[in-house]
């Protein structure tokens, strides 16, 4: 018998600038130390547990096997429904809309079915972690364009700037995260205008888009003509009814964009989870879960802001989304001259808290000293951590 020497084939990274995320990292270092854990962007208290029991009916329903691809019909109608009772844009359920396996599933497989090898996609920064390796995964170029510091409003001469005959398309996000900033409709107005006389498409990244505070409206890309005709529009069913973990979300785009998206869809997930689409459907019925968020979300903002008020954090604007972003450089020395990274480390490890450096968020670390909380937890829970956080 011949000797075979076990040999594991060695492998070119397709992402080899990808590491463990600072999310990982500094949810393990709250587990470890017993911190407050505001880092990550998920709930800590449960959802509505009507919207658990509809799951159950599903599934005794006999909901249990493969719904069709795009997703299950009733779903994809109640979402139609919504988006022209709240942005006014009519789109068929048929061929405009599609149930995906959360919104992250979603931008990737956008960017899969439009950007080909050596095409220019438009990033602001800072941004979601999951928009430049998707890029990459195309074969694509990341642009990335920063927002202004500090306010974190789009810098449009920049935009303009970065637009080039290899920009393919575009990706926005509002409410924005890390830092909590909303754009206006003066904003999508003039993003409308800027893009108009080009052929770039646009990814629309709104899952925060029922977290937006203070009487203001989500200006969704739906609510604009120009920008609706070129935009994957995507919405997360995991953030707006406190299920992350379900990963379900949608993605509303015109027909020719759609027809291509699907192409991508079927062959990296090709359908979603059937019974927690047929309860969403039904919960849907009524919107007031959704309509009522806003409010729920800005009295957790407003109890955590009042915290934070009586220690030397400097607030930032917060708008939308359920994280708040404050500044660092304020502190006593020599906390205030850490990099952001070591002082979240610092924070986590010697006041109990857990948050995120927001310089994570650029590709080239740039550090403001701006660190980001997140306020989705019982009311308890973000007590505890301004009890922590008042030692500042």
């Amino acid at each position: 018998m011949t000797s075979i020497t076990p040999h594991t084939p060695a492998l070119t990274s397709r992402l080899p600038n990808v590491g463990t995320t600072i999310f990982t990292v500094m949810s393990a270092l709250a587990a470890e130390t017993g911190a407050v854990n505001l880092g990550q962007g998920f709930p800590d208290f449960d959802c509505d547990p009507a919207l658990v029991d509809a799951v159950t009916q599903a599934m005794r329903a006999g909901h249990n096997q493969y719904p069709p691809m795009p997703g299950v019909p009733a779903l994809r109608q109640a979402v139609a429904a919504k988006m022209q009772a709240l942005y006014g844009l009519a789109c068929d359920p048929n061929s405009e809309i599609t149930v995906t396996a959360g919104a992250t599933q979603a931008i990737l497989t956008a960017v899969l079915a439009v950007v080909h090898p050596g095409d220019e996609v438009i990033v602001l920064e800072p941004c979601y972690d999951s928009y430049v390796p998707n890029i990459e995964l195309a074969g694509g170029v990341a642009v990335r364009v920063p927002l202004t510091p500090g306010s974190f409003r789009p810098d449009f001469d920049a935009i303009a700037a970065a637009l080039s005959p290899r920009t393919r398309a575009l990706m926005i996000n509002s409410p924005h995260n890390p830092s909590g900033m909303v754009w206006s409709a003066a904003d999508m107005q003039r993003l409308q205008d800027l893009l108009a006389p080009t052929d770039v498409l646009l990814i629309s990244d709104e899952v925060y888009e029922h977290m937006v505070f203070d009487g203001q409206q989500h200006q969704s890309a739906a609510r604009f003509p120009g920008l609706a005709a070129r935009a994957f529009i995507v919405s997360s069913f995991g953030k707006t009814y406190h299920v992350t973990g379900w990963k379900v979300g949608t993605v509303v785009a015109p027909a020719p964009l759609t027809a291509e998206f699907r192409k991508v869809h079927q062959f990296n997930v090709f359908t979603v989870n059937t019974p927690m689409q047929h309860a969403l459907a039904a919960y849907m019925a009524d919107p007031a879960p959704y309509l009522e968020l806003p409010a729920f979300y800005q009295r957790k903002r407003d109890l955590f802001r009042q915290g934070l008020a009586s220690t030397r954090l400097r607030l930032l604007p917060g708008e939308g989304t359920y994280f708040q972003c404050v500044d660092i450089s304020a502190l006593a020395v020599p906390e205030r001259d850490l990099p952001e990274a070591a002082f979240c480390q610092w924070l986590t490890r010697e006041i109990g808290v857990a948050a995120i450096p927001l310089s994570a968020f650029y590709g080239n670390g740039f550090d403001q000293k701006v660190i980001r909380f997140c306020f989705a937890k019982k009311d308890d829970t973000l007590r505890e951590a301004l009890q922590r956080l008042a030692r500042l």
